[in-house]
């Protein structure tokens, strides 16, 4: 998911055991500024959990909140992430964060990548007729297929754990779904980016 006050990204991914991506369903959720924050997160996590009651993911991934000199935003931002923690907490999901330089590397292989870049590698690995539109749901879509293909920070070994807000937290603190689930991404998953060209 790419977090927003205003515009909240959303996407969701099917990943086969070949890492071939298949998008499911893409969108955002917009909340207009003249209403009040609460009523804005509301809307925002009932449209999470709406998503998750539909589609059934296995995980959900947002996109981890960086360092911006607008401080409304960045505050904003923050908010909507603990949303989506939340709901994915809620439904005994993996939450997992990715940063946008590393959803851009996963499907670019550049960390730097410009968004319409974004959105062109995304309808390519996804074999679209078109991007997805407007530029958050690619990012969200970037960053669902980021942790498909990288997984939520869990090393192959399952020594290393998913990442967290506060950094990394212990295997231990993980739900036993979410331990089967991880463990299972470990033992398929290959590290770094894949080219969209060699991926059939």
């Amino acid at each position: 998911m790419d977090p927003g006050l205003t515009r909240c990204g959303l996407g969701c991914v099917d990943i086969d055991p070949r890492r071939r991506a298949r998008l499911v369903e893409a969108g955002v959720v917009r909340t207009p500024p003249s209403q009040s924050p609460e009523l804005r997160l509301l809307a925002i996590a009932e449209a999470i959990e709406d998503w998750i009651a539909r589609l059934g993911p296995t995980a959900v991934s947002v996109e981890r909140v960086f360092a911006q000199d607008n401080l409304r935003s960045v505050i904003g931002v923050a908010q909507v992430m603990g949303v989506v923690m939340v709901a994915g907490a809620r439904a005994d999901l993996e939450v997992a964060q990715h940063t946008p330089s590393e959803a851009k590397a996963a499907v670019t292989g550049s960390g730097t990548a410009s968004k319409s870049q974004v959105q062109t590698m995304v309808q390519r690995i996804l074999g679209l007729a078109e991007a997805p539109r407007p530029a958050d749901a690619a990012d969200a879509v970037a960053q669902a297929i980021c942790h498909g293909w990288r997984g939520g920070g869990t090393g192959v070994d399952g020594s290393t754990e998913m990442v967290s807000a506060g950094g990394s937290v212990r295997a231990s603190a993980r739900t036993p779904a979410q331990q089967r689930w991880a463990a299972a991404q470990a033992a398929a998953r290959r590290t770094g980016a894949v080219d969209p060209r060699y991926r059939r």
